[in-house]
């Protein structure tokens, strides 16, 4: 690499749906240009904002209709199609990994392989028992809990032998950073997930309604934000999809909103718009990070959380929101009640989000790669 600029290759676990890892491939596409991008499987009209990169895919965009819909299920074939893939040309690997982007394989001894870790597999190590109970998989649940204790032991095996085989770990949060060390027994460094809070703006004038986010899958635990706001008698938008929409659906009462399609209802302009004015921001999930309560901070939403995880790293006093120590309805009323009796700055909440700033990432994983590559 001396007296050239390295080649640098940016791995995703896959580019199906936005989302916080997502985020990240974008900011790392931004702080590498021209670094192409290699994904498992991807979804182009989906992703309209990876439509000036370089994306690559493995062989699994090749399988039928069908079956590439259920790449989730397939965690050994994408553990294949990582180590197939022919990285010879690159000086440094930087995978963006929750799942197997991090099977990729140097082929040069001088190749460096930076993994950014949003957590070790969770239904491997961290959250088995909890996925076991609920995959999150709908009417397919049944035949997920017959073959995690079939696949699994296999699975984490290849999964911490190629935690042996990266260079430098990267942890979205300091509760990955434990997870890391815990599971893979290897140190790494601390860089928040990039928030583009520019994007946000905060007025003074807050409405009556709560404001919560998410991918709806049972772990993010929507149900309980619902079941609160139906008690209450709040006023409640739910941004979001996934297999746990229609139970929610269900359960909901008259104060409750949905907000489904990401290019309509639920686009980046809605989502803005309610939370500018919110009352609060109601997350009950236990996240390897959070972005949604950063950028719910970063437009002045005070937010009330699951004080595990990730959620730690960004509401650290109560002059940001208000914390609960368990995941039940009346723990979250509870957080709602002390909420009400305070009071908050939207200005403060935006400055405390620019802690999370992407800028700030970018900067930050540049002097990561220029230290890691450095003679």
């Amino acid at each position: 690499m001396a007296g050239r600029q390295p080649k640098i290759a940016i791995i995703a676990d896959w580019l199906t749906n936005m989302g916080g890892a997502e985020e990240v491939v974008l900011a790392l596409a931004e702080a590498f240009p021209g670094a192409p991008i290699y994904t498992s499987t991807y979804v182009p009209q989906k992703m309209p904002r990876f439509a000036k990169y370089d994306v690559r895919t493995t062989y699994l965009q090749k399988l039928p209709g069908p079956l590439k819909k259920l790449h989730k299920l397939l965690p050994t074939l994408r553990v294949r199609a990582f180590q197939k893939l022919d990285l010879s040309d690159y000086d440094i690997i930087i995978s963006s990994s929750s799942a197997e982007a991090k099977q990729v394989r140097k082929t040069r001894d001088d190749q460096v392989h930076i993994c950014y870790c949003h957590t070790p597999i969770r239904y491997y190590w961290s959250h088995y028992d909890e996925y076991k109970q609920n995959p999150g998989m709908g009417r397919l649940n049944w035949l997920v809990r017959l073959g995690m204790p079939i696949f699994i032991p296999r699975q984490k095996k290849l999964d911490y032998e190629a935690a042996q085989a990266v260079d430098y770990f990267v942890a979205n949060s300091e509760e990955v950073q434990r997870r890391i060390k815990d599971y893979y027994n290897r140190p790494s460094t601390v860089v928040w997930p990039p928030v583009n809070t520019r994007r946000f703006s905060a007025s003074r004038d807050r409405g009556d309604h709560y404001v919560t986010v998410g991918r709806q899958v049972p772990y993010k635990r929507h149900d309980l934000a619902v079941a609160a706001c139906n008690e209450l008698d709040l006023p409640l938008e739910v941004f979001g999809n996934g297999p746990a929409h229609d139970d929610l659906v269900a359960a909901a009462g008259p104060t409750i909103r949905f907000r489904t399609d990401r290019f309509g209802d639920a686009s980046d302009d809605e989502l803005n718009r309610a939370l500018s004015t919110a009352r609060g921001f109601i997350y009950c999930g236990e996240e390897d990070f959070g972005i949604v309560q950063v950028e719910a901070l970063a437009a002045g939403a005070p937010v009330i959380a699951y004080g595990r995880a990730g959620t730690l790293d960004i509401v650290t006093s109560q002059e940001l929101g208000e914390l609960f120590d368990e995941q039940s309805v009346d723990a979250v009323i509870a957080a709602i009640k002390r909420s009400q009796k305070r009071s908050y700055f939207p200005s403060k909440l935006t400055r405390t989000a620019k802690r999370f700033d992407k800028g700030l990432f970018i900067s930050k994983i540049q002097r990561v790669v220029a230290n890691a590559t450095r003679p």
